[in-house]
């Protein structure tokens, strides 16, 4: 992995794993917690592919496991990301593009659901049988649903960040083109400052070729 990459993605990891220790997991909602740290790791994952997706998982997964007040065998949530990070990694098309929201929103419900059973079922295979008391199918609906509802307004940020950092032309590129980011803040979020600076800039083009038209047509008379 890159210098760059590395930076990139430590900071990212380790400010998500602040905000979800210190905020997200005190908010008591029922079911499961909103879980910023896949969210970052499937973002990342999505434009960096299923190697580094899978080392940056891993990496995130032990910060997790290590980090107080983590109640579980150290290295759980580091496989359950690291297998997290290197399926998404092979969704990503070679391309980079992506040309609406429903890919990253379904690769995020895919996400939380793989990941939430996979951690269920490494729990179980160490005798973690607290899953079967909050009920499994409450914690399936409650992280899909969160993390859906989290995913707006974080992964297309994550992923221009890291499109960003690594200087890819696709982070210059206006929202109309097909970028996976951009589209799915565009179509999810609303936000279409691409798709307005480029009209923009038609709009102004136009004017000037009228114009000169006009110019031209003065000087002939």
């Amino acid at each position: 992995m890159r210098f760059n990459r590395m930076l990139l993605s430590s900071t990212l990891v380790v400010v998500a794993l602040v905000v979800q220790v210190t905020v997200l997991a005190r908010l008591q909602l029922p079911g499961a917690v909103p879980d910023l740290l896949l969210l970052t790791v499937v973002a990342l994952a999505l434009v960096y592919g299923h190697t580094s997706g899978a080392l940056i998982g891993f990496g995130a997964g032990l910060l997790a496991d290590l980090a107080p007040p983590a109640d579980h065998a150290a290295g759980r949530y580091a496989l359950v990301l690291c297998v997290i990070g290197y399926l998404v990694g092979l969704a990503r098309p070679e391309n980079g593009r992506l040309t609406s929201a429903t890919g990253p929103m379904v690769v995020v419900v895919a996400a939380a659901v793989v990941s939430t059973l996979l951690y269920a079922g490494v729990g179980a295979l160490v005798g973690d049988t607290a899953a079967r008391h909050v009920g499994l199918g409450s914690l399936l609906f409650t992280a899909a649903l969160y993390d859906l509802l989290l995913a707006p307004f974080t992964v297309p940020l994550i992923m221009a960040l890291a499109r960003r950092a690594e200087n890819d032309p696709l982070a210059e590129s206006p929202a109309g083109t097909g970028d996976v980011s951009s589209g799915w803040a565009s179509s999810g979020t609303g936000l279409r400052i691409g798709r307005q600076r480029g009209g923009l800039r038609i709009r102004a083009a136009r004017t000037r070729a009228s114009r000169a038209g006009r110019i031209r047509g003065v000087k002939r008379l």
